[in-house]
């Protein structure tokens, strides 16, 4: 579909380029949300984060997502990239980018984007602490 943009890369992401996906003559407003990798988690200090995918479906879930919102919601472009193998600090693991006529809009369902994600896409993280590491799901 031309109004979506599904990425799941082992190389770094780029959000202006998914800014510059969903850009278009229709939309007032565009809203992003990028994660990055910080340096604590629950008072530990992270070194790295490291994420597995299960491709097929994690695909196939990021573009429910996005078909969902160009259903739901007035938006015209959804760009859903996700990051996989070994991030340093500071590293964007997701990038999520909505365009829609209106702000409010945007808004709303870019949220519904990383919500969505972080319940329902097959992508598991490793975080390698100072003291250790754990697996554990990159949703609840």
């Amino acid at each position: 579909m031309k109004n979506i943009e599904i990425l799941l890369l082992e190389n770094d992401l780029d959000s202006a380029k998914a800014e510059a996906f969903v850009t278009n003559d229709e939309s007032g407003g565009i809203v992003s949300f990028v994660g990055t990798v910080r340096k604590f988690t629950k008072g530990k200090e992270v070194i790295r984060l490291e994420f597995e995918a299960y491709r097929p479906m994690a695909i196939k879930e990021m573009r429910k997502i996005a078909e969902h919102i160009l259903a739901h919601y007035p938006a015209r472009r959804v760009a859903i990239h996700h990051r996989v193998g070994v991030l340093p600090i500071g590293g964007i693991a997701v990038v999520i980018s909505v365009s829609c006529p209106h702000r409010k809009d945007a808004f709303l369902a870019c949220q519904y984007a990383i919500d969505t994600l972080k319940e329902t896409v097959p992508i598991w993280k490793k975080e390698v602490f100072t003291d250790g590491e754990i697996w554990v799901a990159a949703h609840p």
